[in-house]
């Protein structure tokens, strides 16, 4: 018998605003959100407003960073839903940073309902970025500032761990840079050339292309592409960041919002919310990793095998009994280094590796993504009553890594795995680094960053003769040119400290 305070998700919502839409309003992020809640609800049989006591929100874009918004925007996230919704909240949560935190969120949620706190929840968010970009471009402005009464529990951005000092100041600024790094150390340990990782990359994200195109809540109106299509550099498909073409980076011009709305199993029975909706969590576990320069294997994510293990083992459950899946793609190593290097999985598994479509192609609506992949996966799984969905969420520099396993079949609440996951991450060997380098060694992984297509920058994390681990520049643009001219993985470099950082030539 399950217990009554059993948490469960029982209403799952969407909305996108696509720039061409005929009914096009620019609307803002917290119009998108509640109209992703306002879904939510009705999907769970329009459960009454004064039952949605607990609300929690992603973090938009803006709000995960310092400063205002250009458009302004509330200074209480939560309760600018909670108006829209005609709710009254004893609790309005704001979330951290990062991909994993629709999981985080959700989990926290869950708790509190069966803890008695509260007997419905909403988890949400949404992103307004397209049309800001949008309207911006035509001179026009927006007013989406509000001043709201009441509290709220802000849980801080979060970024601790994200990027570090020594990162900044290396230009290792922005993820397609970072992704990039991790990606070329996956292609160096498997010795593949430039040329055979791209059409990898390219074969990988073509199914999700396929994916995207039939999603309605997508954030353009795409068609699917080839893997060649993907992999080809062009005019429409620029060089942002070796290895990346500009079709396989997330999109973040998007409007898109997403929610869930739990309650527990007595609540659910007491509302007449129909069996057929109920979701259980069979498995929920995250682990997190530390700065790239100093993991072992740039490539490898050890954190996410750990989550993948706990909430596969408290399902119960093996890869091959899931029977559907969507993982984080922001960029293809995201994939790689967890369906296809941990889970085993092939990029043409018939069972497919996203629901959505994925972030190039569905879009990529910041720290909220995954609140779009577990609602889809709440409908998919509903279409196949007794299936079971494994869901990965992945955050930061691929430094966060989330997994969830659902299904309609009934579970109790196995709760959310995580300090034991991350004392065995922390335990394992880290290569030791230095911020000044000084001697010779070797390229471990490497970028280079364009500007509208142009070569401009590289970064690289080398490896001393002595072993320790360090990032640095190019010193010149002869040293650059030499980059593009050769593939640089394992090759043999000097390197010098100045005070603007760490500087490389290839030894003679």
């Amino acid at each position: 018998m399950i217990p009554d305070n059993t948490p469960i998700i029982v209403g799952v919502g969407q909305f996108t605003e696509r720039l061409d839409d005929p009914d096009y309003q620019g609307l803002s992020p917290a119009d998108i959100a509640a109209r992703a809640c306002e879904a939510a609800i009705a999907d769970a049989g329009g459960m009454a407003r004064e039952d949605i006591d607990l609300l929690g929100a992603i973090r938009t874009f803006e709000e995960s960073r310092a400063g205002p918004g250009p458009f302004g925007k509330p200074d209480k996230f939560p309760l600018a839903i909670a108006k829209r919704l005609g709710v009254a909240p004893k609790a309005a949560i704001l979330a951290k940073v990062g991909g994993q935190s629709p999981l985080t969120l959700i989990a926290e949620l869950a708790e509190r309902l069966r803890a008695g706190e509260g007997r419905a929840a909403l988890a949400f968010g949404a992103e307004a970025i397209s049309t800001v970009r949008h309207l911006s471009a035509k001179g026009e402005t927006r007013d989406w500032a509000e001043t709201l009464e009441g509290e709220i529990e802000d849980h801080g951005r979060g970024l601790e761990g994200l990027l570090t000092p020594n990162d900044i100041k290396h230009g290792l600024i922005a993820a397609p840079f970072a992704y990039a790094m991790l990606e070329n150390a996956r292609r160096a340990r498997l010795g593949m050339d430039r040329e055979t990782y791209a059409l990898a990359m390219g074969e990988l994200f073509s199914p999700f292309t396929q994916v995207a195109a039939a999603n309605p809540y997508s954030s353009a109106r795409t068609s699917p592409m080839t893997a060649e299509e993907i992999a080809t550099v062009g005019e429409r498909n620029r060089m942002i960041a070796d290895p990346y073409r500009l079709k396989m980076v997330s999109r973040d011009q998007v409007n898109q919002g997403a929610a869930v709305l739990l309650t527990t199993v007595g609540a659910a029975r007491e509302l007449g919310i129909p069996n057929e909706k109920w979701l259980f969590v069979h498995g929920a576990a995250w682990a997190s990793e530390p700065p790239i320069v100093e993991r072992a294997d740039p490539a490898a994510y050890p954190a996410a095998k750990l989550a993948f293990d706990a909430a596969l083992d408290a399902a119960g459950k093996t890869i091959d009994q899931i029977d559907h899946f969507d993982f984080y793609s922001c960029f293809p190593i995201a994939v790689f280094s967890t369906a296809v290097d941990i889970l085993g999985l092939a990029a043409d598994d018939p069972r497919g590796l996203t629901v959505t479509g994925g972030l190039p192609y569905f879009g990529g609506p910041g720290n909220n993504y995954s609140m779009h992949a577990i609602a889809t996966m709440g409908e998919r799984l509903r279409a196949s009553s007794g299936s079971y969905g494994l869901v990965g969420l992945n955050g930061g520099m691929q430094t966060k890594y989330g997994a969830l396993v659902l299904s309609t079949e009934p579970a109790e609440w196995p709760g959310l795995a995580h300090k034991g996951l991350q004392a065995q991450r922390d335990e394992m060997p880290r290569p030791a680094t230095v911020e000044r380098a000084e001697g010779e060694g070797r390229i471990v992984t490497y970028t280079v960053i364009y500007t509208k297509g142009e070569p401009t920058r590289a970064v690289i994390v080398g490896e001393l003769d002595g072993g320790e681990r360090f990032l640095a520049n190019e010193a010149d643009t002869g040293t650059l040119a030499a980059m593009l001219a050769n593939d640089p993985l394992g090759r043999r470099v000097g390197v010098t400290a100045t005070d603007e950082g760490n500087r490389f030539v290839f030894a003679a």
